[in-house]
């Protein structure tokens, strides 16, 4: 005769209590923002003091989310989301568009590394979610038809992810300090293309993480030699003692999607 066990959970999920919680009970009591269940309670939540719990829930969405859709590590590129596309160029080729055609080949490149021996997935392509470069690297793994991430981010100017970010993987944060983490989180190489304040904002945290030795050493392009050397002097940064000449070694120049490619393949070969 076989045994009947009893069930795994005792309690009840959450969404049974929210859902108990919803019964038409119209008392004062109830009817006051005290009585609601506290992960129920947006005005709860969003109190100065929730902060640190808010923080807490904006790294660990996404991170549960990822490991969930079997992602084991990521390609992050990062770039301006005022790189056009070839489509909205007209007669006209502004120098950058080409960037974006780029980073839509490396995407492709980096999105036919196959699963590894646990089933997991290597080399996603992770951007920002919007415009520009993002979009085209979100584009270049949506075309070679890979999931691909995008982590985008609330700003008062700022538009909807791009089209071709896999739905299930885009997400959208506050914090930027968050958001830079979980960028970095499966990182295992990353192409910057040219930028603004933001692509230097996360280049420079990147590098600087790698010359203290807060996280380990990993691939790092960046794309257009002429376009760095013109906005960031970093001999001079060696010449004034405020950075190493090893440090330069940090980070490698190329032109075009296979030259990163190749310096990938050769960091983990």
């Amino acid at each position: 005769m076989s045994k009947r066990y009893p069930p795994k959970r005792i309690f009840p999920r959450a969404s049974e209590d929210a859902a108990d919680a919803q019964r038409d009970l119209s008392t004062p009591q109830t009817r006051d923002s005290a009585y609601r269940l506290a992960f129920q309670d947006m005005d709860f939540l969003l109190r100065e003091d929730l902060r640190p719990v808010r923080f807490q829930l904006e790294l660990l969405k996404p991170e549960l989310m990822l490991d969930e859709a079997g992602i084991a590590s990521t390609l992050v590129m990062y770039g301006s989301a005022r790189t056009p596309s070839p489509e909205t160029t007209g007669t006209t080729m502004p120098l950058h568009v080409d960037y974006y055609e780029q980073a839509r080949a490396l995407a492709k490149l980096a999105s036919a590394t196959p699963v590894n021996a646990e089933g997991k997935r290597e080399f996603v392509v992770c951007s920002g979610g919007g415009p520009g470069i993002m979009e085209g690297a979100n584009r270049g793994a949506a075309e070679a038809g890979a999931e691909t991430i995008g982590l985008n981010i609330v700003l008062p100017f700022e538009q909807a992810p791009n089209k071709y970010v896999t739905p299930h993987l885009s997400f959208n944060f506050h914090y930027f300090a968050l958001r830079k983490m979980q960028f970095l989180i499966r990182a295992r190489a990353v192409a910057a293309f040219p930028g603004g304040f933001g692509t230097m904002d996360e280049l420079f945290e990147l590098l600087t993480l790698m010359q203290t030795g807060k996280i380990k050493r990993l691939p790092v392009v960046l794309f257009g030699q002429r376009f760095w050397n013109r906005v960031i002097n970093f001999e001079a940064l060696v010449d004034e003692g405020v950075i190493s000449a090893e440090d330069l070694r940090l980070f490698q120049f190329v032109e075009t999607a296979e030259q990163a490619w190749a310096v990938v393949q050769a960091f983990y070969a």
